[in-house]
């Protein structure tokens, strides 16, 4: 018989949730009360009345609804490119042999390696002489494939595609292009899965490099949240308040995905 969790799991299981959620809660609760009560210190447990009225003023002080679309645009463009490149770039380096495969893969590796803040300077110089800086697409190009997205792919497609199947769709007839669309793809699903919503949440909260790109009047949501507290006075509840809404958006991408992620990564999981 299958042993049933224990009360130490499901107290470790509440523990873990209750503190994942607690600080979207605090921001929720700040956001709730005026600008006297935050500035206070401990503010009550319990919402407060005023969410609705400062969420007005977020979108009044701000072009919240621009720099959502901005971000929804942003990360979704880069989000989808990199999944495709990672997974064309993952399945070279998993199972074709070609000269200087390792080498290559030890540059991408070791590119992960060097901090972004070194590359702003030459980057926000490339994209002058492009004319892009300004636009998204100062935002979306840099970062259409990642290092990381290649290596990740890379790794799980070393297991995930037999040699095997892989020769028996050559022998049917596939040309490179069709085994990467009809044996490649669908078992990269998983992973693909993991690495779209993943890179999504990372450029969703991306804050460095577009505060240097973007303009205030075209800005992304981290950074129109910046522009919250850019006064001599920072109110807490209105900044609380922004950064509330601008989590929503990835808990509804959450939720609306949470089963297929899930289930990604149980398929994933089972061998032979």
């Amino acid at each position: 018989m299958t042993r049933r969790p224990g009360f130490l799991v499901y107290g470790l299981l509440a523990a873990f949730v209750i503190g994942s959620a607690a600080p979207f809660y605090w921001s929720f609760l700040l956001g709730s009360h005026t600008a006297q009560v935050a500035a206070q210190g401990v503010p009550p447990l319990l919402p407060g009345g005023h969410f609705l009225d400062n969420a007005s003023r977020v979108i009044d002080t701000v072009p919240f609804w621009k720099a959502v679309g901005n971000s929804v645009l942003v990360a979704s463009v880069c989000a989808t490119s990199t999944v495709i490149f990672g997974t064309l770039a993952g399945y070279a380096f998993a199972k074709l042999r070609f000269r200087g495969r390792s080498l290559l893969l030890a540059g991408v590796v070791a590119t992960m390696a060097v901090p972004t803040q070194l590359g702003v300077v030459p980057l926000f110089i490339l994209m002058s002489e492009l004319g892009w800086t300004g636009t998204t697409w100062s935002i979306i190009v840099p970062t259409l494939v990642t290092a990381f997205g290649v290596f990740f792919m890379r790794q799980y497609l070393v297991d995930a595609v037999p040699d095997e199947l892989i020769e028996a769709a050559r022998m049917d007839g596939c040309s490179q292009i069709r085994v990467v669309w009809h044996v490649v793809g669908p078992a990269a699903r998983p992973a693909a899965a993991i690495l779209w919503l993943f890179t999504f949440m990372a450029t969703w909260t991306d804050f460095f490099w577009p505060f240097i790109a973007l303009p205030a009047d075209n800005p992304t949501v981290q950074v129109a949240l910046n522009q919250l507290q850019s006064g001599f006075f920072k109110d807490y509840s209105l900044v609380l308040t922004g950064a509330t809404l601008a989590t929503v958006p990835l808990l509804i991408l959450f939720v609306l995905t949470g089963r297929q992620l899930v289930a990604g990564i149980m398929q994933g999981a089972v061998k032979g």
